[in-house]
């Protein structure tokens, strides 16, 4: 943990943000563990929730963020075919280091969402595990907490935060 700097994680995670905006998915996978965890929370669940014994909206190991990824590179995901347009903005990074080699990073987000003349607004918090690598990091898990009182218009996420 010595050798990592804010401004290393904060690359990181813009890096994470740009491909994700560009809808290179294979290629955020790829930032993904092997036994990673990727979740979203509903809204009126305390921070601590656990998905095995509360409805989350995505509650992913990597297998099925995996398939989450295919279907939505398929022109036969009518939600997001042609794609919506998307732009996430991290800020407030903060680090925490563990015992492990591993990292816990905190950081709040916004991402815009423009499709079919609307354009939605998911606003919250992420919180990271992240794995040191030779090249960087990994993602050993991700969870979003949104902040708002209810997802709008649509009532759904078909993009990834």
């Amino acid at each position: 943990m010595t050798d990592v700097t804010r401004a290393d994680v904060e690359d990181f995670l813009f890096h994470e943000a740009d491909l994700l905006d560009q809808w290179r998915l294979p290629e955020w996978l790829e930032l993904f563990t092997d036994d990673a965890e990727y979740q979203v929370p509903c809204m009126d669940l305390p921070a601590d929730a656990s998905p095995d014994t509360n409805l989350f909206y995505i509650a992913d190991d990597r297998f099925r963020l995996g398939e989450r990824v295919k279907r939505l590179m398929k022109r036969t995901a009518h939600v997001e075919f042609p794609h919506s347009k998307t732009r996430h903005i991290v800020g407030n990074v903060r680090l925490k280091p563990r015992p492990d080699d591993d990292i816990d990073v905190s950081a709040v987000f916004t991402t815009y969402r423009s499709k079919d003349g609307i354009t939605d607004l998911y606003l919250g918090s992420s919180n990271y595990r992240l794995t040191p690598t030779e090249d960087g990091f990994k993602i050993k898990s991700k969870r979003c907490v949104l902040d708002t009182d209810a997802l709008r218009p649509s009532g759904r996420i078909s993009i990834v935060l």
